[in-house]
């Protein structure tokens, strides 16, 4: 179990693994060794997140989960696979635990009597200046 925070876990079954190879840094061993990781994680049959946590995942990180609802993360920043891994499951966990976060209610207020008066002023203007415009009723 990975801990997201108190009272929310994510069970490591349901994370799968999959190493490539990697571009950048590391010589011939690049060639050699799969180092980059993909996670693939399902959130749509996810049962380790609450509904709510699950849809707002599903909207923070809607360019990076494919049309079956799996998010897949790449790491490929290090050289090892047991660091990109633990890259992988960091960057997982902190999309969760920014999903977790329950969003602020938004405050309905009215507007202040100082923007509507400047409101007003404003559209007396631009009504001023294309009245402006027009030939005059008697010309043509």
């Amino acid at each position: 179990m990975i801990e997201i925070r108190p009272g929310l876990n994510l069970d490591e079954d349901e994370l799968v693994f999959a190493y490539i190879h990697a571009s950048g840094p590391g010589g011939q061993n690049v060639n050699k060794v799969a180092t980059a990781v993909q996670l693939r994680y399902d959130v749509r049959q996810s049962r380790s997140l609450p509904a709510g946590v699950r849809n707002r995942l599903m909207r923070i990180a809607d360019r990076r989960i494919s049309n079956e609802g799996v998010l897949i993360i790449d790491a490929r920043r290090h050289r090892t696979r047991e660091a990109n891994r633990r890259d992988a499951v960091g960057r997982l966990v902190e999309l969760i635990a920014r999903a977790a976060e329950p969003p602020k209610p938004r405050r309905s207020t009215a507007p202040t009597r100082a923007s509507r008066e400047r409101r007003l002023d404003q559209k007396k203007r631009r009504s001023r200046v294309k009245k402006d415009r027009r030939t005059p009723a008697g010309e043509d």
